[in-house]
Formats: C-alpha cells, sequence, structure tokens
C-alpha cells in the first residue's frame, strides 16, 4: 500500500496508565455509561442499567479524576444492583452508592436529620450520573487475572482529608462546599 497513514509497523505501543496505588483519595466525577436496561419493579430506570450475560445487573461506570496527581486519568468500574448468585452483590453496590451520596452531597455518615436522609435518596438512577465525590482508590483484577484500579468505597465529610480534597480544583462547579 502506498499511504502510509495506513501502515502501523512502525507506530509507537500504546501505552498505559501506571496504576494509581492502593489507598490513594481522589476528587473524581461519576458516569454512567447507559446500559439500557431497565425494571421498574425494582427501580431501575432511565436506561442506565446493564444487564450481563450471567443475568448480573450493574451500573457501567467510568470515573474522571479531577485534581491532584492523576488528574484526567479514567478509572472504569462497576456497581453491582442485583446477581443472582448472592445478595452481597446488591449489598456492596448500595453501600457504595450511599457513600457517594453522602459524599457528593456533604452528608455526615451519623446525621439523621430530616435534610440528611433526604439527600441519601434518588428518584432515579441518573441522579448519580455525573456526581463528584471523593473516592478511595483500589488494586483489583480485570477479567484476565491483571491489576487494574477499581473504586469501591467514596470518602464522606467524616475523613480528616475530605474538605481538603474536595476543594481542589473546583471547577466542576457540583462541590458542596
Amino acid at each position: 500500500m502506498g499511504n502510509t497513514f495506513f501502515n502501523f509497523n512502525n507506530v509507537e505501543k500504546q501505552s498505559n496508565y501506571p496504576l494509581i496505588p492502593d489507598g490513594t483519595l481522589a476528587k473524581v466525577r461519576l458516569d454512567i455509561k447507559p446500559g439500557g436496561y431497565n425494571n421498574p419493579e425494582e427501580g431501575w430506570d432511565s436506561n442506565m442499567a446493564t444487564l450481563g450475560q450471567s443475568g448480573a445487573v450493574y451500573l457501567k461506570c467510568e470515573y474522571k479524576i479531577l485534581s491532584g496527581a492523576y488528574k484526567g486519568q479514567k478509572i472504569f468500574s462497576l456497581i453491582g444492583l442485583h446477581s443472582q448468585k448472592s445478595p452481597l452483590y446488591q449489598q456492596m453496590g448500595r453501600a457504595l452508592i450511599l457513600g457517594i451520596l453522602e459524599s457528593s452531597r456533604g452528608v455526615y455518615s451519623k446525621d439523621r436529620s430530616d435534610e440528611a436522609i433526604k439527600k441519601r435518596q434518588i428518584s432515579s438512577l441518573s441522579d448519580l450520573d455525573n456526581l463528584t465525590f471523593i473516592a478511595e482508590i483500589s488494586i483489583g483484577k480485570d477479567m484476565k487475572g491483571e491489576p487494574k484500579n477499581e473504586i469501591k468505597k467514596a470518602i464522606t465529610p467524616d475523613h480528616p482529608e475530605y474538605c481538603r480534597l474536595m476543594k481542589d480544583d473546583q471547577e466542576d462547579g457540583n462541590s458542596p462546599f
């Protein structure tokens, strides 16, 4: 072929982002990739949920790091809504969503005021899309057993680093501060 664009033999190999260290705290924005699955009986609406081949239902999430040393990097992870294998999948997903709501809305975990109770509620899965919160980044394994970054925990205002991290680079306009 004469066109050099179509010859990829001399192109540099793809570079992967290095893993973010386990336990790193970062301000992130959650973007849900709609999976097109709805189940009104469960409250899964807006085409946000994804139905996997195994029958599991989850939110397919992309977290963009908004500040700090890893600003701009993205982490892809799932939030479990249902699994036929174990109720633990749903419990872990609901716990993460609770943490995301508390973190993004500035709610202390022990706050039981009417205002705090309302802030822990959503009317639709789409309410979670584009929320900014503080996440603890962990290292898990992908389908091939290779290490990958995940987000399994949101940091709430109870944490001593929360306010400092939430105030970093407030260009997102989604901070409770």
